[in-house]
């Protein structure tokens, strides 16, 4: 303890001189936390905006028009006069989409002679252009049981047997563990996680960089008495402890503050953050152990970051990815939190329910334990190459 003491004192006060520490540690991770959660404030975007180009209109059509506007995601900004215009705007960004109701559809649906309504999207913006395109569906489904409805009454059928006919098979969906459909929920319990890990991964390999770097890892182990578990429990402290501040503000945030969904209580997250943070520190301790400058060190720890942000499951399934990235995303740290956050927060089973991603994570720390003597050697043999 005397030399973890010592080691963790001398690692303070080059801390205390390096703006970058207190950024990369504190303030980066916090404003990040701040800028996910806010910019998704609502949960869902609201008022995108749409076209509309209705050559029918009537006053079926324009109902139909005041429907769609009334929809929560989608906002008829402009109506257009033919097909050729609305697309200009959906190719200079001013709409997402627009409605197209040709001219005649309101007598050819009273003649039961089908026509045909139209909506193009610009799917060049997913959540934008996914938001709208469900709205203009259901609006179009709507309208065709409205007309249908319309028929089958003027042909003496009752409303029951009129609703029997257009819906014969009623559907009762649920979304689970998100029936708000908050994209502040589904993304930001992930991905700022994800930043805290690239920091996490970056700063590990900076702080033990920098020795090699400035010529002193001689001097960091001869303070550990050439104990190099000493020696990196003492270097890193000061580092884990900080971000676990941040780790747990962080939990307290989302659960405490924003009142995400936590059903198997806070405890086991701030456990998992704990995990999580302990992990990616190991992670970083084998990124420098593997490549031994700091340059090419950080290049890696960056671009690890990065990825897990991909292979994580979160916006892309894993079991649909390629065998091998399915195995290849067993080594990102990021992938066992998203499982653990799935399992705990939302589904509200026990951390234990999922041991086998706890045994991952826990294999980091071990993995990096039993690499130290290899890195001691590197540490005292290699010469930093700018």
């Amino acid at each position: 303890m005397k030399e973890i003491t010592k080691i963790a004192k001398r690692e303070y006060h080059r801390m205390k001189n390096n703006p970058i520490y207190w950024f990369s540690i504190i303030f980066a991770p916090l404003l990040c936390v701040v800028f996910f959660t806010t910019i998704m404030w609502q949960g869902l975007p609201t008022n995108l905006p749409i076209g509309l180009v209705d050559q029918d209109n009537t006053t079926t059509t324009r109902k139909i028009a005041r429907n769609l506007d009334a929809f929560q995601q989608t906002a008829i900004i402009q109506n257009y006069p033919d097909v050729s215009s609305a697309r200009r705007a959906v190719q200079r960004g001013d709409i997402y989409a627009f409605y197209y109701i040709p001219k005649g559809t309101t007598a050819k649906a009273n003649a039961q002679k089908i026509p045909t309504i139209s909506f193009y999207t610009n799917y060049a913006y997913l959540v934008a252009g996914s938001l709208v395109m469900r709205d203009m569906r259901m609006m179009s489904e709507l309208a065709s049981a409205s007309a249908g409805r319309s028929v089958l009454y003027a042909c003496g059928a009752t409303e029951q047997q009129a609703l029997a006919f257009l819906q014969p098979i009623v559907v009762d969906s649920h979304a689970t563990n998100n029936p708000w459909l908050n994209y502040n929920i589904y993304l930001s319990n992930t991905i700022v996680p994800g930043i805290l890990g690239i920091f996490l991964f970056m700063m590990t390999v900076y702080s033990i960089g920098t020795e090699i770097k400035e010529g002193t890892a001689h001097d960091w182990i001869l303070k550990a008495r050439g104990n190099m578990h000493v020696a990196l429990i003492g270097k890193l402290l000061p580092n884990t402890l900080l971000f676990l501040l941040v780790g747990w503000t962080i939990v307290f945030y989302f659960y405490g503050y924003m009142h995400f969904p936590c059903n198997s209580g806070i405890t086991d997250m701030l456990i998992l953050m704990t995990l999580f943070i302990l992990s990616c520190e190991a992670l970083g301790i084998l990124m420098i152990t593997i490549l031994p400058t700091l340059r090419l060190g950080l290049s890696f720890a960056s671009l690890w970051g990065v990825l897990s942000l991909s292979i994580c499951g979160m916006s892309f399934p894993v079991m649909a990815m390629h065998p091998a990235l399915q195995g290849l995303s067993w080594l990102f740290p990021l992938r066992h939190y998203f499982i653990l956050y799935v399992n705990c927060a939302l589904d509200g089973y026990n951390l234990t329910n999922a041991w086998l991603y706890l045994v991952a994570l826990a294999g980091f720390i071990l993995l990096a334990i039993i690499t130290t003597p290899i890195l001691k050697r590197e540490l005292l043999t290699v010469k930093y190459v700018p």
